[in-house]
C-alpha cells in the first residue's frame, strides 16, 4: 500500500520518491485535505486535535496539488520595492550613489529604525534585481546598480606563472609582524595598482586595513619603480608615524625601489606569495570597487589628480557592514583626533 490514502508514513514516501522527508511534509501540508479542508494535514498532529475530531486519515491529489499551485502562480506577487514609492526612491538613489544591495539594507535599518515600511533586506533588493522577471522595477533599479550586471558573476581562478622575476631585498609576508594580520592595530596598509586600456595607463591604490581608509595614486602614463615609489611617498607622508607601519604589495616591478619607500616614510613593505591575491584582502575588495569609477578596458590616464581625490573620498564616505555601518573617513578622523597624533587632511 502506498500513499496518504494507505496511511504510508512521510519517511517512506520519502525514500520511495528519493526526497527528504521535510518536502513531502511541506507538500501535502501545502495541498493535502483533510476532511474537506484544504491544508490541515498538521491538525491530526496538535495538541487536541483527535478530541475535536481531526483523526481522520490525510488526503492528497496530485490533480487538485497541481491546479492549486498554477492558480498561484498566477498570482500576482508585488514585492516590498514594487509597493512603497518612498522606499524604492532611497534604494534608487542609494544605489545611484554606488551602494550595494547590503550597505543599502543597513543604511535604511539606522536611517528608519522605527518605520519598518522603509526596511529591506539586502536579498530583497537582489532579487528586484536578478530574479523577478522583466518588469519596469527591474529595469528602473539594474540603472541605477553599481556593476551595471543583470547577473551575479562568479570569479575567476588566478592562472599560475606570469614571469615575474624575484625583486632584490624583498621581504616576504610570512615575516610581518603578527599585529598586522588582524585589523585591531592602525597604520598596516595593502597597495596594488589597477590598469588600463592596452596596459598603458594605471592608478595606484592604498588601504588602511584597520579602517578601510582609500588614498590613490596619480600615475598617468608610467608604473615604473621610481613613479610608484615618488607617488606612495607623498601619499603617506602627512600621516603620524602611528598610521605609517606597514604595506603589503604583491611581487611587481614597480615595487623595486621598496627600500628607498622604507627609508623615506618609516613603512616597512612586505610581499604576498605569488598568485596569492587573498593575502591582500582589503585591497582586492577595494579595487574591485574603484572599477565602478574606473571600468576595465578604459584609457585612466584621463583621470587628473584631482579627480582621483574626489573618488576617494566617495569612497571613503561609504558606510561599511563590518564598521556597523560607520564610513571609513569617520574612523581614521578617531585615530588622529587622539592626543598623540597630529591632524592631518582626509584627502588624499
Amino acid at each position: 500500500m502506498i500513499g496518504t490514502a494507505h496511511g504510508e508514513s512521510i519517511r517512506s514516501m520519502a525514500r520511495r520518491l528519493g526526497r527528504a522527508p521535510s518536502t513531502i511534509m511541506r507538500e501535502i501540508a501545502h495541498n493535502g485535505v483533510m476532511r474537506g479542508h484544504v491544508g490541515r494535514y498538521r491538525a491530526r498532529y496538535r495538541f487536541g486535535a483527535r478530541r475535536a475530531g481531526w483523526d481522520a486519515k490525510s488526503g492528497y491529489s496530485a490533480r487538485i496539488a497541481q491546479r492549486r499551485s498554477e492558480q498561484r502562480a498566477r498570482r500576482p506577487k508585488t514585492g516590498k520595492l514594487g509597493r512603497c514609492e518612498q522606499l524604492r526612491a532611497e534604494v534608487q538613489a542609494l544605489l545611484v550613489n554606488k551602494y550595494s544591495p547590503e550597505q543599502i539594507a543597513g543604511v535604511l535599518t539606522a536611517t528608519y529604525p522605527d518605520r519598518p515600511e522603509m526596511q529591506v533586506s539586502h536579498e530583497t533588493i537582489y532579487q528586484a534585481l536578478y530574479v523577478q522577471g522583466r518588469g519596469e522595477l527591474r529595469r528602473e533599479l539594474r540603472t541605477c546598480l553599481r556593476t551595471g550586471r543583470a547577473l551575479r558573476k562568479p570569479r575567476r581562478r588566478a592562472c599560475a606563472g606570469d614571469g615575474r622575476g624575484r625583486i632584490q631585498g624583498m621581504v616576504n609576508i610570512s615575516e610581518r609582524p603578527a599585529e598586522a594580520n588582524d585589523r585591531a592595530v592602525p597604520g598596516h596598509w595593502e597597495g596594488d595598482l589597477i590598469i588600463g586600456k592596452d596596459q598603458a595607463s594605471q592608478i595606484g591604490t592604498l588601504v588602511e586595513r584597520s579602517t578601510g581608509y582609500v588614498r590613490l595614486l596619480h600615475l598617468p602614463h608610467t608604473r615604473s619603480a621610481e613613479a610608484v615609489a615618488e607617488a606612495m611617498i607623498a601619499a603617506v607622508k602627512d600621516l603620524p608615524a602611528t598610521l605609517r607601519r606597514t604595506v603589503t604589495w604583491d611581487q611587481g616591478h614597480e615595487m623595486a625601489h621598496h627600500a628607498r619607500i622604507s627609508i623615506d616614510t618609516g613603512i616597512e613593505v612586505y610581499f604576498c606569495d605569488p598568485h596569492s591575491p587573498w593575502q591582500r584582502g582589503s585591497n582586492e575588495n577595494t579595487n574591485g570597487l574603484l572599477r565602478q569609477y574606473f571600468p576595465k578596458g578604459t584609457d585612466l590616464s584621463v583621470h587628473d589628480a584631482e579627480h582621483l581625490a574626489y573618488v576617494a573620498d566617495e569612497l571613503n564616505g561609504r558606510p561599511r557592514k563590518r564598521f556597523n555601518w560607520d564610513n571609513p573617513t569617520n574612523r581614521l578622523n578617531k585615530l588622529l583626533s587622539t592626543p598623540t597624533d597630529t591632524t592631518v587632511a582626509t584627502k588624499p
